[in-house]
Order: C-alpha cells, then structure tokens, then sequence
C-alpha cells in the first residue's frame, strides 16, 4: 500500500556501497533522522556517507502524516509527571525549536514543499476522563506554550467536537518533497549517499566502522543510528519502547468544506488529521490512528474499516479512499524520544529512535542534539532525552509492555497444528508448527507454497502474518519481513530462513536439535 507522499512525489536514487570508504560521521538510515543529521553535520562541517538498506525515505518517513507539532502525543501533564516540570518546558522548547529549524532549511535551501503553517485542535470528545483540556492547558502553559487557548469548539462545520485547545503555528509539509530537497544540499555538497547498502556490523571507538551486506566497510570517527528501531542493539533499548502499528486513510473533500487545520482526539486510540490541498475543486483529508501493538491484532484491514466509519461520522468524505497505507510508531516507556549516546556502547555511537507518536520533530531534534554532541557543543536536551535513562516513574509501564514481550513467547508451546494449505487463499500466509519447529507459509498468487522458519532473527519470538500489509511481523519488538522474508524493518539485521519443501525434507524434526535454530538464525550484534 503506498502513501500519497509515494504517489505524488519521489526520491534520487544512489548506487550501493562496493568499496571501503571513509569520512568524519558515518550515518545509517535514510529517512527524516538521517537526512536531517547528515545536513547538519554538512553545514557544521563534518564530512558524511550515509546508508540506508533501501530507498532513501522508503521507511516510517513515507509512511507518516507529516506534522510537525508542539501538541505532543503524550499529553504535557503526563510528561510533567514523569519528567518534571523542567522536563516538560525542556520538551516544548526543544519541539518549538525543531519546527522552526524546519522552515530555516526549507527557506534556505528553496526547498517546494507544500510547508504550511496551520493551527491545531485537540478535543476530548468521547474520552471518559474529565478535566483532560483544563490539566493539558495548565500544563502546557508551564511548559511555557502561553498562547494556547482553550475554546468552546474546533472550527469543524460537519460535527460539534465540544471543547477544544488551540495550539498555534504547526507546521505541516509534503515529507518526500522535503527530504528530495535536502537530498539535493547533500548532494550539492559532497555528501556520500548510498541506498541498497544494508549495514550488518556496528563497530564504535577509537577504529570505528560499519560492515554492509556485501562486505564493504565505512571506516568514521562517529556512527548515527536512525533507523527508527535501532539495529545495532539486541536489549538496550528495545527493553524501554515498544512497536506499535498506526493506519492513514485519505479521502477527497469540497475545497473549502474543511477548515485547512490539524486536528487531534485524545481517544484510546486515537486519531490524527490533517487537510491537504489536492486539486482545484477538492482538498485531501488525512486521518490516521486505530494504533496496536505489532504482529498483534489478528485482522488487522478492521482498523481500516475503524479509521473510515469514524471519519464518515465526523467528515464530509468522498466515496472510495484516495489511499490508504500503515506506518510503525516506537512508544517509549516515558513518552519521549531515546536521542543521542547509545547505551553499554561507546561514546561515539549515536541513536535517533522512540519517536513516540511525533516522528517529524522527535528526528529532527535528534539531528540537532547529535549534532552538537559530535561538534562539543553543550545542548540543554541532553539528559531529557538520554538514551540510557531509566525513569522509575515510568515503571509500571516498563514492566507492563516486558511482560506483554515476555507473553509472546507463548507462541512457543503453542499448538498450531499443521494447516490444509490446499485451502490457504494466494496471496495469504499462515504460521504452524511441524514437531518442534515453527514453519511460516506463504502461498503465492502462482499457487506454490514457500516455507519460512517463523523464528525472528532478533531474539527468537514467533512472527505473525500481517493481511493487510501482506508481511510477517514479530510481536515481539516489531522486526517485519516481506512476504518472502526478505527484512524490512528492525531490529532485525537477517532475513527469515528459507526452508526446504516438506517433500524435501522428509526426516525434518526427528530429534531435540531441532528446537534450536543457527547460528545464523539469530542476531548477535557488536
């Protein structure tokens, strides 16, 4: 499913890295973290090579509704209760300077973006706290947001959304046009950019380096992480943020019979908009939200149908969706993002992940924070947003979302006995187990069934099969594979293993080995 941002827009290419090669910083991940970090390192004088495993913003950037806001996902009360009240103005400082940082590059690099500055609403309709508004309004204003105001109704002719905070000067753009832009300064500046170049070994201190796929190495003084789920770490900070699957549907309106605004509930889950201009006669609305825990809602095309009925309710939308697509949001335990030195690594190892439901400004902070710490620059944001801080106020949540980890490993012992894949529809896939090993099928749309170890290469958990998205995905800490089982996201670095054809294999599973999967099978990570 591609994104309007994919439909309307697209990236350079670059040709993969097949040489060894060498330069100041060496950034991994080509979406809004990296891009934004390798300009600022660019303009702050260092030289760069970036490496993405696929297209440059193939990743959550594609996938993500692209604004860039002060109104954070986790209400500023709640961070004022586990971050304190210098934690929370920190927050909305940091926020308000990303956002501004974006429309400096925009402007200084001419960059045609569809950049817009619009106002925000948040309303509670429906949600069963009371005083949500009021706690959120003093709250921010403590953080320092004084010109947030608290008014009877959203502008929203179609429904009455009841009381409302109005959050000034968001700022919303076309991601794709944006990163090309920025593409296009790297470029221009002698930037090493390099795509299809998987990277497989991480290798921080005084001989820093990076290995890819194919063996050439990228010898730096400093390694960047952004990669949304870090790939370099195997507990550190996948123990301390979760994987959450989040949904977009757009749809046509009249021009003009939806107020150019963002708009925002404070449902469980919750909901998302945003308004697009999309022809002469007619704007595009965006709604997002219906979020899960990956691999972990078993029809997941009902959050489709969730996203449109409370649209229709509220909206007056076109018959058939202009797109729809889903992404992948990294809730962290504490409700920010995990910016900077990476934990039980060394100094010169950064990550830029935990985006908490606030990718655009959460990545660009990162790249502004990561920046000064490579440069010797001292920056207010960096014990907020630590990477190895354990914040004991969060910990019912800590060991609420281990233990959800821990339950799925469940999957295990479970039964699964073997399916009549005669009847299994092509196009669709199925996990099972064959004596001590789980199998992950999948039957192409030419009717032969190929089989996969459902075995994550991560840490082992059992992946699930995403109808919607037609992957396999781990419940566990969010790694997802194509139907083939091909990687596409982290934390894994490895593919799932092909296994032979049951026909092959006729002596499968006959002794206690089996239980166990290679070497290669599982990730182990410098």
């Amino acid at each position: 499913m591609k994104s309007f941002w994919k439909q309307t827009a697209a990236m350079p290419s670059f040709k993969p890295l097949t040489e060894d090669a060498a330069a100041d910083v060496c950034v991994v991940g080509g979406g809004i973290a990296g891009l934004t970090t390798a300009y600022l390192l660019m303009k702050a004088g260092k030289s760069v090579c970036l490496l993405e495993s696929h297209e440059l913003a193939s990743g959550q950037t594609e996938r993500t509704t692209a604004q860039f806001v002060t109104a954070l996902d986790d209400r500023y009360f709640e961070i004022e209760a586990l971050h304190g009240a210098r934690g929370a103005r920190l927050a909305a400082e940091s926020h308000t300077a990303a956002i501004e940082r974006v429309d400096q590059i925009v402007r200084e690099e001419s960059i045609d973006c569809a950049l817009e500055w619009q106002d925000g609403y948040l309303f509670s309709q429906g949600d069963p706290r009371e005083g949500i508004l009021e706690r959120e309004l003093l709250a921010a204003r403590r953080a320092g947001l004084l010109d947030i105001v608290l008014l009877n109704r959203a502008p929203i002719h179609s429904f009455n959304t009841g009381e409302c905070l109005r959050f000034p000067r968001q700022l919303q753009l076309h991601p794709l046009k944006y990163l090309a832009g920025l593409t296009r300064a790297l470029v221009r500046s002698g930037v090493r950019l390099h795509t299809h170049s998987p990277v497989i070994e991480f290798h921080g201190g005084d001989t820093a380096y990076v290995r890819t796929e194919n063996g050439a190495q990228v010898r730096c003084g400093s390694i960047v992480v952004a990669t949304n789920s870090p790939v370099n770490d195997l507990f550190a900070i996948h123990t301390k943020q979760a994987p959450y699957r989040t949904y977009v549907v757009s749809y046509t309106v009249p021009k003009g019979r939806v107020m150019r605004a963002m708009y925002w509930d404070t449902l469980e889950p919750y909901h998302y908009v945003r308004v697009e201009s999309y022809s002469e006669t007619h704007d595009l609305l965006i709604v997002g939200g219906e979020d899960h825990k990956t691999g972990q809602d078993q029809e997941p095309e009902r959050r489709f149908e969730a996203l449109e009925a409370w649209t229709r309710a509220r909206f007056p939308i076109g018959d058939q969706p202009i797109s729809q697509w889903s992404g992948q949001v990294m809730e962290p335990v504490d409700g920010l993002a995990f910016l900077g030195h990476n934990p039980m690594d060394r100094k010169n190892v950064y990550v830029i992940t935990g985006d908490s439901g606030n990718g655009m400004t959460h990545a660009t902070i990162g790249a502004m924070l990561i920046t000064d710490q490579i440069m010797g620059r001292a920056n207010p944001w960096e014990q907020l947003y630590n990477p190895s801080r354990l914040n004991l106020r969060a910990g019912v949540s800590f060991f609420k979302e281990n233990l959800n980890v821990a339950a799925q490993y469940a999957e295990w012992f479970d039964a699964k006995p073997r399916p009549d894949l005669e009847r299994l529809k092509p196009g669709e896939g199925t996990v099972y187990r064959e004596g001590l090993k789980m199998i992950a099928a999948y039957k192409e749309p030419s009717g032969v069934v190929k089989h996969l170890s459902a075995v994550c290469p991560h840490l082992a958990g059992i992946v699930r099969w995403n109808s919607a998205e037609k992957s396999w995905d781990c419940p566990c800490h969010g790694s997802r594979f194509d139907c083939h089982g091909q990687v596409i996201e982290g934390p894994a670095l490895g593919n799932l293993k092909v296994l032979e054809t049951p026909s092959e294999r006729p002596h499968l599973l006959t002794n206690q080995k089996d239980f166990s999967f290679d070497k290669g099978e599982a990730q182990h990570t410098l």
